[in-house]
């Protein structure tokens, strides 16, 4: 039984260990000085992020951003131009159909601005397809921007049903705009983001079909044709393992440009931010430099590391550590295997009285592991990711 966290105690913790349990007699979880799993973390002396962002970066990534550039400097033009090619390049999609509009601020910066630009002002409205806390964060975008909208939700444990989908549309397809999370970060459910679009532009062919892949993106491959997708977001400090910043949008280009004069905000209107982008090189407004020269590190290091296919690997080899060693222990996992990704992981929390998850959290933060409590609305959970400077230790389970 849990007597007291206080007896928490990890060896040789300070290396490469994250926390530590053991199942008792009884078949419950407990805690126990021994060691379930070893993942090394390359990143000096700081804490190891084992989150879904901002995450672990490399010393090399982190060293470029100890230059000051000036945002009409032609080194820096050049970087924006370069880093906004390796964007398609890693999307799989050419520069004549699609564009990648970069935007200061996080992730949500770049969700807000897709909903508002690709929406009309007056006859516009949006279908968010959602089954997490991502999902349910751009219906209260919409909220907030007066944006029309239908939800189709789903339980927060199961993914977005094709055929629920489909059904939907068939009775009305009146959308401008068919949204869905890709990664649902809430839970670690990975949505058949592909199959849907197939019936997006089967029964709604005139929407946009916009994917949230913000955690995805770099770290899960995307068959941008298969899925039929015209706007994809996601962020500097996700699977490209950079700092955060700024995030992007990935456009079909034509259809941006139709969009001219639908945002009812000047910061985040992608339509001019394109435009400022092609005619000089450079933000509408102050860059973020040193998150952008981070970036530009970054993005040679996942290039070495090979890809999008080379990412995924190690990411899915951190989850297999990860797997073993939980379920060894007797942590059962909130979604069933068939629908969750492996870029983040959720874990039913003990059901001890005496386990308390802040003091929990607070003990392993105090120990230089950092992990997230979860996110899901119906189930007391904490969540580990697998993404970020974290590094499989020779697979060991210890």
């Amino acid at each position: 039984m849990f007597s007291s966290l206080k007896n928490l105690k990890v060896a040789n913790f300070a290396r490469n260990q994250l926390f530590a349990f053991a199942r008792g007699n009884d078949g419950k979880v407990h805690v126990s000085s021994t060691l379930f799993f070893s993942l090394n973390a390359r990143v000096n002396s700081d804490k190891k992020l084992f989150t879904p962002g901002p995450l672990s970066c490399s010393s090399t990534v982190k060293r470029a951003m100890l230059r000051d550039l000036g945002s009409r400097d032609a080194e820096f033009i050049e970087t924006i131009k370069t880093v906004r090619q390796k964007l398609l390049d890693i999307a799989g999609v050419s520069a004549e159909k699609f564009t990648a509009v970069l935007l200061q601020g996080s992730g949500t910066y770049s969700v807000e601005a897709v909903l508002q630009t690709t929406t009309h002002r007056k006859s516009g409205k949006v279908l968010i397809l959602a089954n997490g806390a991502y999902g349910q964060r751009m219906k209260k975008i919409c909220d907030v921007a007066g944006i029309q909208y239908d939800v189709l939700g789903f339980d927060e444990t199961e993914i977005v049903d094709v055929q629920r989908v489909e059904e939907h549309l068939k009775s009305e397809a009146r959308y401008t705009t068919v949204a869905i999370v890709h990664s649902e970060t809430s839970s670690g459910i990975l949505n058949p983001v592909e199959s849907i679009g197939q019936v997006v532009k089967k029964y709604a062919p005139n929407a946009f079909y916009f994917l949230d892949a913000m955690s995805s993106f770099g770290g899960v491959p995307l068959d941008f044709e298969t899925a039929r997708a015209d706007f994809v977001v996601s962020s500097a400090n996700k699977c490209l393992e950079g700092v955060p910043g700024f995030s992007f949008v990935i456009a079909h280009k034509q259809k941006l440009r139709s969009c001219k004069g639908n945002c009812c905000s000047l910061s985040l209107d992608l339509v001019d931010q394109l435009e400022g982008l092609d005619s000089s090189g450079q933000f509408r407004f102050t860059p973020p430099t040193h998150t952008m020269l981070a970036f530009s590190q970054a993005l040679v290091e996942f290039e070495t590391e090979g890809g999008v296919s080379g990412r995924a690997k190690r990411y899915k080899t951190n989850k297999s550590i990860l797997r073993a060693g939980m379920e060894r222990l007797g942590f059962r996992e909130l979604v069933a295997d068939k629908h969750q990704g492996y870029l983040i992981t959720s874990f039913y929390c003990p059901t001890d009285s005496k386990f308390d998850f802040e003091e929990f959290y607070m003990r392993l933060s105090d120990l230089g592991q950092v992990i997230y409590p979860g996110k899901v609305t119906q189930t007391d959970c904490f969540r580990i990711g697998n993404i970020g400077q974290l590094y499989p230790d020779r697979k060991s389970v210890v």
